[in-house]
């Protein structure tokens, strides 16, 4: 199993990162700001402009520590990966697992039923602490609308239906997750879910964390061998971590507790925000330190998995995933489980 390091966050715009002997070194204006052991890094996560010297990056990719360069308000840009070591057969397994119907087709009911599931505890979660958020019945009626879905994904075998049973689930879902904030509604209003770019506060911290997931899953398949640009439900395209988008569909529920978790509790507020010209609401730099702060402190959370039945810290999460999905494209195990919260 491989043991849960650290994840250093380089938020300083102006920073450059540089490898000294075995030390990772931040820069700014030429003048050292924090130098840490390169061994104590699982991965990293730059969101400056000026970025890495190539022998960091070097060193990033042979020792297999994740590095990913995003923009300032968490816009995916690039990884750095090395040459290809995992193991041929596997990537070979992969390519044929996801070339049969019957096993993409059961592969993508599972994902999608595990992420209508999960958005249902969430919602059921909510009502249990905030009972009185449903007066006017909303939520249940979402609620029993995506349990139907659920149903209803269980006996389709038409993959561009099971994508419309999920996406409207999500419209559902996004519909009421606004009576979910409890806390500072006069600053946290959600009336949809935007993207690109994010036109409220809600969306950006909910863009911003489901990066993070995503980057952490792909490393995660990497270190076992996938490849996470070869999916099964998410159509191939160029640069895009497809098989991790996968994965991630099941794995949105944690982003979306954290970001209620930090509203509801203040750890965000509105000065945490900026809004450009264009209308894209983001993070400003304090907001993404608090962000980035309490989701390095969640991943540190000892749980237990509801599958191996063991405790484990939550980062672990995704690596336990993808070695059980790694079982099912070997042949080791009859189905793959993923992952559904209760």
């Amino acid at each position: 199993m491989r043991k849960l390091l650290n994840t250093l966050y380089v938020t300083k715009e102006d920073g450059y990162l540089s490898l000294d002997g075995e030390n990772v070194v931040l820069s700014s204006d030429r003048r050292e700001v924090v130098r840490l052991p390169f061994t104590n890094l699982e991965s990293i996560y730059c969101f400056n402009y000026l970025g890495c010297s190539p022998a960091l990056m070097g060193k990033c990719a042979n020792e297999q520590v994740g590095l990913c360069f995003l923009s300032p308000n968490g816009r995916f840009l690039a990884r750095v990966t090395g040459e290809t070591k995992g193991n041929v057969y596997l990537r070979k397994q992969q390519i044929e697992c996801f070339n049969s119907e019957k096993k993409q087709l059961g592969l993508i009911k599972t994902v999608v039923t595990n992420k209508i599931n999960n958005s249902v505890t969430v919602l059921k979660r909510s009502l249990r602490d905030y009972p009185e958020i449903d007066n006017d019945g909303r939520i249940q009626c979402c609620i029993d609308v995506l349990k139907q879905n659920i149903k209803k994904v269980s006996v389709e075998s038409n993959i561009e239906v099971l994508r419309g049973l999920e996406g409207q689930s999500a419209k559902e879902y996004f519909y009421v997750f606004d009576l979910l904030i409890v806390k500072q509604r006069e600053n946290f209003v959600m009336c949809s879910r935007s993207k690109h770019p994010p036109l409220d506060r809600v969306n950006a911290v909910l863009s911003f964390l489901y990066t993070m997931l995503t980057n952490d899953i792909a490393s995660a398949l990497e270190c076992v061998g996938l490849d996470p640009y070869i999916g099964f439900y998410h159509t191939l395209r160029p640069g895009r971590v497809s098989l991790a988008c996968d994965i991630m569909e099941q794995y949105r529920w944690i982003a979306e507790r954290m970001v209620l978790s930090l509203i509801n509790l203040k750890m965000l507020k509105a000065e945490d925000f900026e809004t450009q010209v264009s209308g894209a609401v983001l993070l400003n730099d304090e907001g993404r330190k608090k962000v980035l702060s309490a989701w390095q402190s969640k991943k540190k959370d000892s749980i237990m998995h509801p599958i191996i039945k063991e405790k484990v810290h939550r980062g672990m999460y995704p690596y336990i995933e993808a070695n059980l999905l790694a079982k099912y494209i070997r042949g080791e195990t009859d189905m793959y489980k993923g992952l559904v919260i209760t």
